[in-house]
């Protein structure tokens, strides 16, 4: 959690890329005078960074879930799923000020804390545990990204759907099975047989 302490804000850093609510509630409350940082709902199937656009909010999901997909010959794939308690960011638009090739949509009505990137980084010189709390959030994204690669590279469709069931348990009941089918690189006629498999 963010604790002040005088002139001081020490954080407890969060494991991976994942923050609590306590954290960023906390961190609304740093960014309550420039209002910086605001809760949002969104509709399910609603984009809330549409192809094209440059990022410049990072966004925590309070409630609901959200997925990172993009077009590759006019097939729609999805690269990722965010469920509660989860950052999501177009990083490589963030950081280098230009449009991203992917989206995020919604996939249930959802809650969301969504903060200003640029006040957030203007906050880094001021205290620099938050920079060290951010960094090691963005290098565990990375790390997750070279996994998800990985996988498709050397795990088997059975193997990657075993993982993903890991990691999200429920994703079955709150994700549109064409969407796990195309998390999983797969088609959805697969996907049914890997499932009964099980």
């Amino acid at each position: 959690m963010w604790i002040k302490n005088r002139n001081r804000l020490i954080i407890q850093t969060p494991t991976k890329h994942d923050l609590t609510l306590s954290i960023f509630f906390k961190l609304q409350s740093t960014f309550k005078k420039s209002r910086a940082s605001s809760i949002v709902t969104i509709k399910k199937n609603t984009d809330l960074q549409p192809i094209g656009h440059t990022c410049k909010t990072i966004y925590f999901i309070k409630k609901g879930v959200a997925r990172i997909y993009y077009f590759k010959d006019g097939i729609d794939i999805t690269e990722r799923f965010f469920f509660e308690n989860s950052i999501i960011a177009r990083v490589e638009s963030l950081f280098i000020g230009k449009p991203s090739r992917k989206a995020i949509q919604i996939l249930e009505d959802a809650e969301i804390i969504a903060i200003n990137a640029n006040q957030l980084f203007k906050l880094y010189d001021t205290f620099p545990e938050i920079e060290r709390s951010f960094r090691k959030i963005f290098e565990a994204a990375y790390v997750d990204t070279v996994n998800r690669i990985e996988g498709m590279q050397f795990h088997s469709a059975e193997e990657r759907y075993s993982a993903l069931l890991n990691q999200a348990p429920n994703v079955l009941r709150r994700v549109p099975l064409k969407y796990v089918a195309s998390y999983l690189g797969i088609t959805q006629v697969s996907l049914s047989r890997v499932r009964g498999h099980r």
